[in-house]
């Protein structure tokens, strides 16, 4: 077992303006420390363990990007944009570790050639307005093509997806296909407007690829978990509920050691109590419960260890709920966070 650390972030739902409770990064020991409240300046909506040197965390925060260079001790925030910019997402270039993007809210994507240390904003992605809600779309999650750097998706809250093939120079809104599947009654939804019945459809969360099967881009929304085999130009339904009494996908991530190994997190809607892990063992043709856990919050998100495949970390949204596994899902652990805090919003590993 590899010695690391966990991460979390924590900051404020939307639905909830009033609660209180802390915000920011706690840390621990995945040896069974206590947990460290780390950062503290800024609500953070992301921590993300750079995959080439465990040493950097980022964090994305309503206050543009903060970074640390020693295991997550301290935090500054990095030359980016002055203003109060949130950011949702990170991602490094398959192939060129210092490059990396990050997803921001409103719908933006930043690129830093020194591994975050300043950043730059990217041209602006021209998005089709379907529908409104209460805040501004997101830039939830941004994958690369396996072996094409250059082709990169991004999942967007309330928004659908898109794609650039020119490492982010034009982008290209893919999402028209899955305001078509809303048109059958299972796949409609509607809580934030009244505008569209396709709002659940484009209520996307996280999308990934796995490197064994690279031609195929798997999708989290509101409505459960689709796929693309020709760049987004059709999604189909993987039927989730198969599996899953649960189908509300929060999060979705491919194994780093395995890529057969895919994760999700399927939980009842954004705020509720009730949701489960699921894994495939077969990129996705089929799944099977994972977690042994019970959870009094929506999951959140999954946080895989880089380098250690048997550990696999969950955060739900409420009260603090972290749990763990540290021999691949045979025994699971509580460690909760300390104290008051706002919602769980992302786990990390490294």
């Amino acid at each position: 077992m590899s010695k690391s650390n966990i991460y979390v972030g924590v900051a404020g739902f939307i639905g909830q303006p009033n609660a209180e409770g802390s915000v920011g990064i706690f840390r621990r020991s995945t040896e069974g420390e206590q947990w460290e409240h780390v950062y503290d300046e800024r609500e953070t909506y992301t921590v993300y363990v750079h995959p080439g040197d465990p040493t950097y965390i980022f964090a994305g925060t309503d206050n543009g990007v903060w970074r640390s260079e020693d295991n997550g001790k301290t935090f500054q925030r990095t030359h980016f944009p002055e203003g109060k910019t949130q950011i949702w997402s990170f991602l490094t270039c398959q192939d060129a570790p210092d490059i990396m993007y990050a997803g921001a809210s409103p719908i933006e994507i930043y690129k830093s050639i020194d591994r975050g240390t300043s950043w730059e904003k990217l041209s602006t992605p021209d998005i089709k307005e379907r529908c409104s809600g209460p805040f501004s779309p997101r830039v939830m999650r941004m994958v690369q093509k396996p072996g094409d750097p250059n082709t990169i998706y991004a999942a967007l809250e309330i928004a659908g997806a898109i794609r650039t093939t020119d490492g982010g120079e034009t982008w290209d809104d893919i999402s028209n296909d899955l305001v078509q599947l809303a048109e059958s009654p299972h796949l409609q939804s509607s809580i934030v407007q009244d505008k569209t019945l396709a709002e659940g459809m484009l209520d996307a969360h996280a999308i990934t690829i796995s490197p064994s099967k690279p031609n195929t881009v798997l999708i989290a929304l509101r409505m459960g978990l689709f796929k693309t085999s020709n760049r987004g130009k059709n999604w189909e339904d993987m039927k989730i509920k198969r599996y899953s009494p649960t189908t509300y996908a929060r999060d979705l991530k491919v194994s780093p050691q395995n890529p057969n190994i895919i994760y999700a997190a399927l939980s009842v809607a954004a705020a509720s109590h009730d949701g489960g892990i699921y894994k495939s063992d077969d990129a996705g043709e089929t799944w099977k419960r994972f977690d042994k856990i019970k959870v009094n919050g929506t999951i959140m998100s999954i946080g895989l260890h880089t380098s250690d495949p048997e550990q696999v970390y969950v955060g739900a949204r409420y009260n603090g709920e972290v749990f763990g596994t540290r021999d691949g899902g045979i025994n699971w652990f509580a460690i909760p966070l300390p104290g008051g805090v706002k919602d769980i919003y992302s786990v990390a590993c490294g």
